[in-house]
């Protein structure tokens, strides 16, 4: 507190100069004495130190000053130096007036400092260290610490912040000293190592560390748990027989982990061969210690004992283990007791068994007193109390062995006698004197040894204590007592037996003595003072007070210390005085004493100083604003009294023009006053008048309140409604004056303040109002006045508020309801009056439910957007059918939701029943009747008013084939069906149905008619064997009724006499009647015979016995129907005698034929024709022809093969969000009822496939929960008697829906702050699906970092916290539902905390703006450029797209030519005689990926791969017909619409992945039928040569020499139902790939029809676009031998063509029959972007060649050769130039570039060197097909299929 004063000036001279200080807390005050200073004049002198240090310290961040201050004149220099280097530079040093200033103190800082000072008269410099200390950190580690009783904890506390401290450590609170068991080690005992931890160790540990006034602590917590051994699995008492295994074992738990150790009769276990020992822990953490035994003896019986032990503590357990064998005893050690003691003798007993253990003293049986107990079990005599006299001695143990036969051992047992010392205490002592105190042992064995402590250590040689030992005493001197000699001493005394031993504390006493005598000493007024006194001695001595009022003679009395507690002695002794008054001026004596010699006392005298004191001042006092002011104040006190004012904390300057202060004394007091003039609001506040003087200060506190009219307040909006508005102020200064009320003011904006509406006197406790009444969308100015008593304020911050928008107040207008379909209706409405819209109407709410007159249902509400429009429209879907709704309508803007209208009710439309009529019963009546029953289904499914019953029935047929399907209609839910078939099982299913349709049919039952007598059989036949025998056969009866029991054959001679009967099994239908007369006519007839009775008699036969008898044949004329794949017997039974021949027939084209006999074909010894797995070639009328020498017979057997049915044609009716309804076309039956379909559907890119099955009668079919907006696929299998058959082509379809939409109308944005978002998300439109989840995610722009919030459901609003202000941020949304997807992006900012707005994104400067000429010039050429490079890249990629094209259609032509050959070579063998080739077949293979092949007769070449012509739109267009009838196109082209049935609508379809499902399909030819509606070949009229489509024909057979071409050798085709033909003739087999596998497949079937040895084949492809096309007709011709091919032509299919020679020309080559694509005279309209390549590999030779003209005959009548071999380009006409892109629509319009007519190609032939090549080449090829020839296993099996006929 040195005060410095800079260029002293001689007025610094005329004052004086105090040093006042002021307690911190109590608030005392001093003053110094005071000073004053001599001024003199300059003269030069050396620097003279003023101020210096020495020794700093500072704690670290702290500011510290070192001092360095001198004087001289002129004014010295300064220097700093640091550990004698001149000091950095650095921001936190700083030279002040006083020395140097270093701010935030580092540790660095530390060291010696050094200050020059220097002048030109000399120099001088101050030298002092700094030490910077940093605050002390203490941890204590480990920091979590658990251990277990008895274990070592170890703890380390670390110390920073200083090198030098002492630590302590504290356990709960408790100092922790070093121990046996606690050690501290390290150089400040910074390490605490604990053994042996006990229970009671845990709990809190801390670290103190203390340097100085600085300490630090750190604590841990210690936890400890129980960790003493436990047993948890032992052994038990056991007897084994010698050399016998033994296995001990002990489990036991402890922490830390135990220590196992084995004895035997308390000895250790040794280990040895026999004996092992071992351990181990388990995975609990437990040991597991196990003792093995190995070939055991009798010695190794005993007591066992496992003993477990860890620093926690010990555990055992013990068993006894006896082993077989003679019974001993183990020798006994003599034992020593203790006397007064328990004591335990055992008796070891080896062997086993043994009858009974007795112990015997003195030959007495023991026990005999009470002290005893003998344990017979074990041995154990235990002796209670053992005393010296009666129980020392020798005892026996006595072992029964046999009953006869005993054994003992003996033992001596010796008593010893503890020491027993007489006690002692020391007398009372004081200091200086002498001691004498013995301890004298009074019993005990001899010898003794005495030895003394002191406070539990030996006692050190420093104090002077003498011990003397004599015999058994011991005695201790002290020969001068001091304060050390205190303590607590023990004598121990100690002998064989035990040691004892007993304590005495000797205290010594000390009379009192001063250590602070009192002393006088001034008091003053009012505040504390303590008189000094303190004294010591043993025991502590007590202090006593003592007073004597005034100066006078001093006449002590006793202090009454408990007067108001104002006077209380400390506990040291000094006398305390809170609060001093004059009267306790005086003498005070203080006394001391405590027993101990003379007391002692000191008085001293306590003057008491009057402080300076304010007695008088105003507390509060009140001005007005601009008035003038005075206050005064009186003081008093020990003069002189100085008087200074203050205005809060701020002394006033009296010379302030507005303050002046006044002093005057009057009396003992001084009044001072101040004056303000005038008064401002700043004059408010706290005045203080201090009066000081030397003893004290004191204060008196004066509020000055300048009152004034108030300030006007803060007003701001709380809350915004429709029609309040609620304000919020903040009161502002209130003048000081309280607050009398407030006025509100508010108006229309555009009106003026005069027409206000105010609201006056609002309550002053208020600070928010609500303004009501208002208008909704209303702009308002408020604001508000305050008011106090002394006026009223100036108007407040004026607000402009919009009223927000109110909920409409009408309901929507005209509401009406339209049913559209079953499920949904339209509900249309106009928005409500203008005037109670109350807003902008921005939707609309339409609540409908199921209608009732309680409206007991809730209503299910959808929110639509406005259009706009004055009409508004919604569709309700999904909802229930024909039921009644009640639809209500709500108008809704940003405030809310207006009333609703009334509610409306409609119904929607009819629909067929949803489930069918429950429990169908069927019960047969008789044989034609069958009566049914059912329920009506409920009315919930019956979606409609019930018009009737509709009941489907039909036969299952013997022969497992379906009779006629039938319906018969009812009302009532019973029926009779009658005129069935008798004893036949008939399919029933029963069906409601409504205006709309048939509703779901019931499941099916199966009901047999009853049986009944059959009917006639179906024929007889009889034939004479010989001449007394003769064979009958039967067929069976065409109406069997029943179950036939058996046939009775009747022979009569004459009829209808009876002659005889004969019965016959019910499985056989001939009988041999023998023993007849010779050529006598005999009448016969059968009848058959069910559990009905005997039926009708067949029709009577007559037959004569004859010697030489015709052969006649017994079997039947019929059908017989199989299987396809199957072993078949044609039956042939003949007699005759001599017994005749059998030959076979089969009818081809007309004309029996042998059968041939081959690996497939043989006719038994029967008679009977087997054919092996059975084809659908070997379809036909086969002929037995039975013959011998006076007769001959035939019959003809009709054989038709089944095989599976063809694929369904399946088209999509119908779609809606959540089914999909599906319908078909049955394809051909392949000659076996349709038994059922099975449908099958998977999503799109899904391969997981559900399936259906479908009744026969049903052709369509709807999938009901379906996902919404999504793609199905779909095929369907129909399945006859013979199986599955082909799928159908995969058909795709979606449900309807689309991905989620955000409305255009709809702000994104609801309100947006500084640092939150609110985001609507109302105008998402899910699209028709439910929403099912929605991913949003911002970030600021310049952030790559999303932030990702995702919801499983779509809310109205959604906000986004935690935002950074004034920032532009990207945000985008991702809302899901089940048809996909949508995704918006959008940029905003958030607003800068004062709400405004921030810059808009920067875009990238533009870097020629000074330049703009030179800035637009680049710009030009960059763009041009940029044009240039455009252009060129496109056309690079389109000459790349281009060639990649091209080079997959060479690829797929190259793929289709091997594999045309590969089938080619495979198909090769020998030829057949010629009369076994006169049919006429083909082969149609449906393949994808080839190419269109053209070929003109006259420039029929070898034309290379990449020869491609292209035909435009022009070429082929609709507006390009052909004028000339005599031009013919031979294209190989499929049309596109073979469906049939109505126009169908599937627009929902995807385009481009199925043609079939993506078109609208149109009415076409009649239903396909694989085996009746097939093409049909015919020859063309037209007589000029026509463009063919043709490749290598490799044809196998030679050509005959001289064979001639008739008319034509090229065939058109038009459809023939020719169904009886086409059946007899037709190759089938089937697929269901769509790769070059299902060629090879098709071939493995077609190569084993001779038919086909010599077929050509013609690869084609056609790329057609999705309209419809012309159907392929052609005329007719007399050749009328027919073909069929029923697979549909579509998109991208076309055909694989092999056709056999023609009947007619079976020595020639046959041409290929190619279908043609046009009508007669037309050009063949192609799709536009069709493209044709040709592919013709010409390998054959002929042996001529001609060029037909137009008109001339050779080229009509077709004969035409090609030229030899050979390999040259193609030559095209100059007019056939393939027209470019850019060329083509001026190349159609010329007529040149037309085709030209020409004449059919003839087609070469290969020689017999070629036939034998292919037929190798044949041979090693490997078959595609498995051993049941079928194909193997495709990768896809859902794939296209494709059909070979």
């Amino acid at each position: 507190s040195t005060l410095y004063i800079l260029d002293v000036q001689m007025e610094d001279g005329l004052y004086n100069y105090r040093c006042m200080t002021r307690h911190r807390y109590t608030g005392e005050t001093r003053q110094s004495n005071s000073a004053r200073l001599i001024v003199s004049d300059p003269t030069n002198s050396a620097p003279h130190i003023l101020d210096s240090f020495e020794r700093r310290e500072v704690m670290s961040s702290h500011r510290v000053e070192l001092p360095c201050k001198a004087s001289g004149h002129p004014a010295p220099k300064y220097r700093w130096l640091k550990d004698n280097r001149p000091l950095e530079p650095d921001t936190r040093f700083r030279q002040s007036v006083t020395g140097l200033l270093i701010e935030r103190a580092q540790p660095s800082d530390t060291g010696t400092y050094v200050c020059e000072v220097w002048n030109g008269y000399g120099n001088a410099e101050v030298v002092g260290r700094l030490l910077v200390k940093e605050p002390l950190k203490v941890m204590v580690s480990p920091r979590k610490v658990k251990g277990s009783v008895g274990s070592q904890v170890s703890l380390t506390c670390s110390v920073t912040g200083s090198e030098e401290y002492q630590l302590s450590w504290y356990r709960n609170g408790e100092l922790i000293y070093p121990s046996n068991s606690v050690r501290m080690t390290g150089q400040n005992r910074e390490n605490l190592v604990m053994a042996g931890m006990a229970k009671s160790d845990g709990g809190a540990y801390q670290c103190f560390a203390r340097h100085g006034k600085m300490s630090a602590q750190d604590f841990v917590q210690v936890i400890l748990e129980d960790g003493t051994p436990k047993i948890l699995a032992s052994f038990s008492e056991k007897v084994y027989n010698i050399n016998e295994f033994v296995s001990l074992s002990c489990t036991v738990k402890g922490t830390p982990e135990p220590r196992v150790t084995w004895t035997l009769d308390d000895e250790p276990v040794v280990r040895d061969s026999r004996h092992r020992i071992s351990h181990y822990t388990n995975t609990e953490g437990h040991v597991v210690s196990h003792l093995n035994i190995s070939h055991t003896q009798v010695p190794d019986g005993g007591v066992y004992r496992c003993i477990c032990n860890n620093s926690a503590g010990t555990v055992s357990y013990q068993a006894r283990i006896n082993v077989r064998g003679p019974a001993s005893i183990r020798p006994m050690k003599n034992l020593t007791a203790i006397a007064g003691r328990d004591m335990y003798i055992h008796c070891r007993v080896i062997g086993y068994p043994y009858y009974s253990i007795k112990w015997y003293k003195d030959s007495n049986l023991l026990p005999y007193n009470h002290r005893q107990r003998a344990f017979e079990n074990n041995g154990t005599l235990k002796l209670f109390d053992v005393q010296k006299d009666v129980d020392e001695g020798e005892y026996t143990c006595n072992v029964l062995v046999q009953p006869q036969l005993s054994t003992h051992q003996s033992v001596y047992v010796t008593v010893k006698v503890p020491p027993t010392i007489h006690p002692f205490e020391f007398p009372r002592f004081s200091i200086g004197q002498r001691v004498f105190v013995p301890c004298v042992v009074m019993s005990g064995d001899q010898p003794v040894f005495i030895t003394w402590q002191k406070d539990g250590r030996p006692i050190p040689a420093s104090l002077g204590v003498t011990i003397d030992n004599i015999d058994f005493t011991s005695s201790l001197r002290i020969s001068n007592l001091t304060l050390m000699h205190n303590g607590n001493y023990t004598c121990i005394a100690r002998n064989q037996a035990a040691a004892v031993e007993h304590q005495s504390q000797l205290i010594v006493r000390v009379p009192p003595k001063f250590v602070v005598q009192p002393k006088d000493q001034d008091g003053i007024y009012g505040k504390a003072v303590i008189l000094n006194c303190s004294a010591e001695g043993y025991p502590v001595p007590t202090i006593q007070w003592e007073y004597s009022k005034g100066a006078g003679v001093p006449q002590f009395r006793p202090i009454a210390l408990n007067s108001g507690f104002r006077i209380e002695v400390l506990v040291n002794g000094s006398l305390l005085i809170k609060h001093v008054l004059e009267e306790d001026s005086g003498f005070y004596l203080c006394r001391v004493s405590n027993d101990v010699g003379a007391d002692v006392s000191k008085s001293m005298y306590l003057n008491v100083k009057i402080p300076a004191m304010i007695t008088s001042y105003p507390n509060t006092t009140l001005a007005t604003q601009g008035e003038e002011k005075k206050m005064s104040c009186t003081a008093h006190g020990e003069k002189p009294i100085m008087v200074r004012w203050e205005k809060e904390e701020r002394i006033i300057n009296p010379e302030t023009s507005r303050y002046v202060v006044s002093v005057k004394e009057v009396g003992d007091e001084v009044i001072s006053t101040l004056q303000i003039m005038p008064t401002v609001r700043e004059d408010s506040g706290f005045f203080s008048c201090h009066a000081i003087n030397s003893f004290g200060e004191d204060r008196g506190i004066i509020q000055l309140t300048v009152q004034e009219p108030p300030d006007p307040p803060e007003v701001e909006i709380r809350e915004v409604k429709d029609r309040t508005i609620a304000l919020r102020w903040t009161m502002g200064f209130d003048g000081n004056s309280p607050i009398t009320g407030f006025d509100i003011e508010s108006k229309n904006k555009s009106a003026s303040w005069d027409t206000a509406q105010k609201t006056k006197d609002v309550s002053p406790q208020l600070n928010q109002a609500t303004i009501i009444d208002l208008h909704p969308s209303s702009t308002y100015n408020i604001r508000m006045f305050a008011k106090n008593l002394i006026g009223k304020s100036e108007a407040s911050n004026e607000l402009t508020i919009t009223t927000d928008e109110a909920a409409p107040d009408g309901p929507p207008q005209e509401v009406q309801l339209e049913a559209l379909s079953s499920q949904s209706i339209r509900v249309t409405w106009r928005p409500p009056k203008k005037h109670l819209q109350n807003g902008a109407i921005r939707g609309y709410q339409v609540g409908y439910r199921e209608y009732s007159s309680g409206g007991n249902y809730q209503f299910s509400v959808i929110s639509v957007e406005t259009t706009g429009d004055n009409a508004e429209s919604l569709i309700l879907d999904n909802l229930k059918k024909f039921t009644q709704y009640g639809v209500v309508v709500q108008a809704s803007n940003s405030a809310g939701t207006g009333p609703s209208s009334t509610e409306v009710a409609a119904t929607t439309l009819e629909d067929v029943p949803s489930r069918p009529p429950e429990n169908v019963q069927a019960i047969a009546t008789s044989p034609e009747i069958i009566s049914l029953s059912w329920l009506t289904p409920p009315k919930d499914a019956l979606n409609g008013n019930l018009l009737g019953f509709r009941v489907i029935y039909w036969a299952n047929l013997p022969d497992g084939e379906l009779g006629e399907i039938r319906n018969v209609t009812t009302s009532k839910p019973s029926l009779e069906l009658d005129g069935l078939e008798k004893y036949t099982n008939y399919s029933i299913q029963v069906l409601a149905f409504t205006r709309a349709g048939d509703g779901v049919r019931s499941e099916q039952i199966y009901t047999r008619t009853k049986e009944d007598v059959p009917g006639p059989p179906a024929g007889v036949k009889a034939a004479a064997a010989s001449n007394s025998v003769v064979f009958v056969s039967w067929l069976p009866p065409v109406k069997v009724n029943g179950i036939i029991r058996k046939y009775t054959v009747f022979c009569s001679n004459p009829h209808p006499t009876v002659s005889s009967e004969f019965e016959a099994a019910p499985d056989v239908f001939f009988y041999r009647i023998p023993n007849l007369s010779r050529n006598r006519q005999y009448s016969i007839w059968v009848v058959a015979v069910t559990a009905a009775g005997r039926g009708n008699a067949s029709e009577i036969i007559t037959v004569k016995p004859m010697a030489e008898a015709p052969a006649r044949i017994l079997t039947f004329n019929r059908t017989v129907t199989t299987p396809w794949m199957r072993d078949i017997v044609l039956p042939c039974k003949a007699v005759g005698d001599p017994s005749p021949t059998i030959k076979w027939l089969k009818e081809i084209n007309g004309t029996p034929a042998p059968v041939v006999i081959d690996s497939r074909r043989s006719v038994h010894g029967n008679g009977s024709l087997v054919i092996r797995t059975v084809k659908a070639e070997d379809s036909g009328n086969y002929t037995c022809v039975a013959s011998n020498s006076f007769g001959s017979d035939k019959i003809v057997l009709n054989l038709q093969v089944q095989v599976p049915p063809d694929q369904p044609r399946l088209t999509v009716t119908k779609t809606t969000t959540t089914s999909i309804t599906l319908s078909w076309i049955p394809g051909d039956n392949g000659g076996s009822s349709i038994r059922g379909y099975i449908l099958q559907y998977s999503e799109d890119n899904s391969e997981q496939w559900g399936n259906f099955p479908i009744s026969p009668s049903e052709r369509s079919y709807r999938l009901e929960n379906l996902k919404c907006g999504t793609w199905y696929k779909f095929t369907l299998t129909a399945q006859n008697a013979v199986g599955p058959g082909r799928i159908s082509e995969i058909i795709e379809a979606k449900t309807h829906g689309k991905e989620p939409q955000y409305s255009k109308e709809q702000e994104l944005f609801s309100s947006i702050n500084a640092t939150r978002v609110k985001l609507n998300l109302n105008g998402w439109n899910n699209g028709g699906c439910p929403i099912t989840s929605f991913t949003l995610e911002y970030r600021p722009v310049d952030s790559p970092t999303w932030t990702t919030a995702q919801r499983t459901s779509l809310t109205k609003s959604y906000i986004l916290y935690d935002l950074q202000e004034a920032t532009w941020y990207e945000l985008q949304m991702k809302v899901y539902n089940s048809a996909g997807y949508a995704e918006k992006r959008v940029k905003f900012s958030t607003l800068s905390y004062d709400g405004s707005t921030i810059a808009p994104l920067v875009k990238a400067p533009n870097v020629s703006e000074n330049n703009p000429a030179s800035g637009e010039g680049l710009k030009m050429m960059v763009t041009i450029s940029c044009v240039l490079v455009g252009i060129i890249v496109i056309f690079i990629g389109l000459l790349v797209l281009r060639r990649r094209r091209r080079e997959q259609r060479l690829k797929r032509l190259r793929d289709a030519k091997s594999l045309a050959e590969m089938l080619m070579s495979k198909n090769t063998r020998p030829a057949e005689p010629i009369n076994k080739q006169q049919q006429t077949l083909r082969m149609h293979i449906d393949i994808p990926r080839a190419q269109l092949l053209i070929e003109e007769r006259d420039t029929m070449e070898t034309v290379d791969d990449r020869s491609t012509v292209l035909l435009t739109d022009n070429d082929f267009g609709e507006t390009q017909k052909q004028k000339s009838s005599t031009v013919t196109h031979t294209v190989h082209y499929q049309s596109l619409s073979q469906a049939t049935g109505p126009l169908v609508d599937v627009s929902d379809a995807r385009p481009g992945t199925n043609p079939t499902a993506r078109r609208t399909a149109k009415a076409g030819p009649a239903a396909r039928n694989r085996y009746a509606s097939q093409w049909t070949l015919n020859r063309p009229h037209p007589p000029v040569s026509s463009h063919t489509l043709s490749t290598d024909w490799r044809l196998p057979t030679p050509r005959v020499a001289g064979s001639v071409d008739k008319e034509s050798d090229s065939y058109s085709v038009s459809p023939s139902q020719d169904t009886d033909r086409a059946r007899s003739s037709m190759v089938s087999t089937e697929s269901a790939s769509s790769t070059y596998e299902e060629l090879a497949r098709a071939y493995e079937h077609a190569k084993m029809e001779e038919q086909l040895r010599h077929a050509k084949f013609t690869i084609t492809e056609c790329f057609i676009s999705d309209t419809s096309s012309e159907q392929m007709t052609a005329g007719t011709n007399d050749y009328t031998d027919s073909l069929t091919s029923s697979t549909p032509s579509e998109s991208g299919i076309c055909r694989f063509t092999a056709s056999p020679p023609k009947p007619q020309d079976v020595s020639r080559v046959m041409n290929m029959a190619v279908p043609k694509a046009h009508r007669p005279g037309e050009l063949v309209h192609l799709p536009p972007y069709l493209r044709m390549d040709f592919l013709l590999n010409r390998g054959m030779t002929c042996s001529g060649s001609s060029r037909g003209t137009a008109s001339g005959e050779r080229a009509a009548m077709g004969q035409a050769c090609l030229e030899p071999q050979k390999s040259r380009s193609l030559k095209r006409p100059s007019r056939m130039a393939p027209p470019t892109p850019t060329e083509a629509p001026q190349a159609s319009r010329d007529p040149v570039a037309q085709w030209q007519p020409g004449t059919a190609a003839t087609l070469p032939h290969r020689e017999g060197s070629e036939l034998a090549q292919a037929a190798k080449l044949s041979t090693s090829q490997e078959s595609l097909l498995d051993s049941r020839g079928h194909l193997k296993q495709s990768s896809n099996p859902y794939a296209k299929s494709y059909t070979l006929v």
